[in-house]
């Protein structure tokens, strides 16, 4: 793969955002995936990004959905190169980043590429190296992982250093949630996993599912020697008509209705990942 590394150059000065000093060195990946499509990852990880970028932070969505990406169809973007150009060799990793309409970075894939449907060795070795050239570059760099447990998401969420799951109060949704987090206890060994429940349709309603889940946790999955996981419950976002709306119109959330109730909870969400996650992971 070749990249070039002068446009994005890394910069020499720690940045200071709401108080949280964070270092161009100690880039943080967050990987937002699911155990079901269709529960609203993708749009998340979009709006997300806006809201982290409001904040100040510099923000790269990089779709490791690599099969069928979508990211650029939520963003209503037209890319001429992808990472499948970067890949190859046809471009720079610089030529293929562009910016999206909420001011943050995006690297998108191309969508229908049975070649990345499968986890072979250039794959991984492609993928590692193109992590190892963002991260240094941005404050948070969002994976926006596939659905599902197979290898090519299991190994994108492997390169992560915080897991986001989405899920809906749906029954299948959270069998499939439960499935995920599962595998990743099991496979990878992570202890804390921070959920945030989609399409809510009463308050409170992701604190009692993240219970509920927990308590299925805690009796089928860890225990002993301190080995339990954690579900993290980070947030809820409202049903809202506002989604579909932006979404059938290819916008960010945040753009078109910035005010309604789920772009709020939107940014309350990236307000706590500030707080817990980002300060956390400076002061370490």
């Amino acid at each position: 793969m070749t990249t070039n590394a002068t446009s994005h150059s890394e910069p020499t000065s720690a940045t200071a955002v709401g108080g949280v000093v964070l270092h161009p060195s100690k880039g943080k990946v967050i990987a937002i995936t699911s155990g079901k499509g269709g529960v609203g990852k993708t749009f998340l990880s979009a709006n997300l990004a806006a809201a982290l970028t409001r904040r100040g932070l510099r923000v790269l969505v990089l779709d490791a959905d690599l099969g069928l990406a979508n990211l650029d169809v939520v963003l209503n973007l037209y890319p001429k190169l992808t990472l499948h150009d970067v890949f190859t060799g046809r471009c720079t990793l610089d030529e293929a980043i562009v910016k999206a309409p909420g001011g943050f970075s995006v690297l998108l894939a191309g969508s229908g590429m049975v070649e990345y449907s499968r986890l072979t060795p250039e794959v991984r070795e492609d993928f590692l190296r193109l992590v190892g050239e963002v991260v240094p570059r941005y404050d948070v760099v969002l994976l926006d992982t596939g659905a599902g447990i197979s290898d090519v998401v299991l190994f994108a969420l492997s390169l992560a250093s915080e897991v986001l799951l989405v899920a809906t109060p749906e029954p299948t949704s959270l069998t499939d949630a439960y499935a995920t987090i599962k595998v990743l206890a099991t496979q990878q060994r992570r202890r804390l996993i921070r959920l945030v429940v989609n399409q809510a349709a009463r308050p409170g309603d992701g604190r009692a599912i993240t219970q509920q889940l927990q308590t299925v946790l805690n009796r089928f999955v860890g225990g002993g020697q301190g080995a339990a996981v954690r579900l993290v419950h980070v947030g809820d976002i409202p049903v809202d008509p506002a989604v579909k709306e932006a979404v059938m119109r290819r916008q960010l959330l945040l753009v078109h209705t910035p005010g309604c109730p789920a772009a709020l909870a939107v940014g309350q969400i990236a307000g706590r990942l500030v707080d817990t996650v980002l300060r956390a992971h400076d002061a370490a």
